[in-house]
């Protein structure tokens, strides 16, 4: 391209890339949200599928993208942080602090799949 230094060049491509990053997504992760992922991989992804794809390693364990209404409770933050426990006698209890309960929340706000 006549015209354009290599430092232009690099600037477009830089401007570029969150465009064309993460396969097509429609929005990045942010650091929180990947800090966020990562531990509910660490946590979960026994059981769970925790990405915006991809099947849960046990049938019975829904994947994360589909809590859908559950995320929007008043309350979820609160329920993480209290303990999250559940009528199924193999998962674990969790307990999150409070910055890791609204990390946990908003990634997972951000992972759910369109109606």
């Amino acid at each position: 391209m006549p015209g354009l230094t290599s430092r232009k060049l690099w600037v477009l491509a830089a401007l570029a890339l969150p465009l064309l990053g993460a396969g097509g997504a429609a929005q990045a992760l942010d650091a929180e949200q990947q800090r966020a992922k990562t531990m509910l991989e660490d946590l979960c992804a026994r059981c769970h599928a925790v990405g915006k794809t991809g099947k849960s390693p046990n049938p019975l364990a829904p994947p994360f993208r589909t809590f859908g209404e559950k995320l929007y409770d008043t309350d979820m933050v609160q329920r993480l942080q209290d303990g999250l426990t559940t009528i199924h006698r193999e998962m674990p209890t969790f307990r999150f602090n409070r910055h890791e309960a609204a990390a946990a929340v908003n990634y997972l706000r951000s992972i759910q799949r369109s109606r």
